[in-house]
């Protein structure tokens, strides 16, 4: 992004080697970061490291890491740190949509899966990915940016119509369970100087998650517009930088994101309080 520096920052992005976290590893590289792309499917990032190399600013690192596994995520940040000596910040982005894992679930002459009858690979794969394994990041890397006193955590949930959606009980409960912990991590960490904030596409993204999508309009002949995972770039540098301290429990779309405005002007206006805000009490 221009104007903002991440030089001599370190920075983890977790699923980093596709769609919105390559875009994501990418842009944080172009900015000056060392941007380590924790990936489960490797031949995804081969692409990515000499890409980033003719920026000549940043670099891109890949680890081979599945983080529903711990002693993966263990490794991922172990390495960073031996490597680049710091780490300074965690965008919590791999996940897996039901869809992602099978996409004969969906079926556009069928109406939507009903709960129980997604199979229990399926459950527990997507709460895994989505929950589990960004907890266990975050676990890991908390301790070390409060005791620099200075950070960035950054956790991709999801629209809160698309956590509620029929057929898709497990992906909702898993980014409403990151939501949820979102806030508990940023009371957590208050006063340390680490910030806690959730960025989302705002909307179907055009990555291989959404493959239902495509499939949907392709049958009803009309494509609804998918957001280019570049547009996560912008506001992901901001977040990550130091431009944006101070700045925390808060959640933003990067849809609306006007690059060409100044970030903290684009944040104020998009910006929402992490977490479900509760209905005022009846009278």
């Amino acid at each position: 992004m221009p104007g903002i520096s991440l030089a001599g920052k370190v920075i983890i992005v977790t699923g980093g080697g596709r769609g919105l976290g390559r875009a994501m590893v990418l842009g944080l590289a172009e900015a000056g970061a060392v941007a380590v792309a924790a990936e489960l499917i490797a031949e995804d990032m081969q692409a990515a490291e000499p890409e980033a190399a003719r920026s000549g600013k940043g670099r891109v690192h890949r680890i081979d890491a599945d983080i529903r596994k711990p002693e993966d995520c263990r490794r991922a940040v172990e390495e960073t740190v031996e490597k680049f000596g710091a780490v300074h910040g965690l965008i919590n982005n791999a996940g897996l949509t039901p869809t992602f894992i099978n996409p004969d679930l969906v079926d556009p002459d069928q109406a939507p899966p009903k709960f129980w009858e997604t199979a229990d690979g399926i459950v527990q794969a997507v709460i895994d990915s989505n929950y589990v394994g960004a907890s266990q990041m975050a676990r890991l890397v908390a301790p070390r940016l409060a005791a620099q006193g200075w950070g960035r955590i950054v956790n991709v949930t999801t629209m809160f119509e698309t956590m509620v959606r029929p057929g898709t009980s497990s992906y909702g409960a898993s980014k409403a369970a990151l939501e949820m912990a979102s806030v508990v991590w940023n009371s957590d960490l208050a006063g340390t100087g680490v910030t806690v904030n959730i960025l989302n596409p705002g909307g179907a993204a055009d990555t291989a998650g959404v493959a239902h999508v495509r499939r949907e309009a392709a049958r009803r002949g009309t494509l609804p517009p998918l957001m280019p995972p570049q547009q996560m770039v912008a506001p992901a540098v901001w977040l990550c930088s130091e431009e944006s301290d101070g700045v925390t429990g808060m959640r933003f779309d990067a849809s609306p994101w006007n690059a060409a405005k100044p970030p903290g002007e684009e944040a104020k206006r998009i910006g929402r309080p992490l977490g479900f805000q509760p209905h005022a009490a009846s009278a």
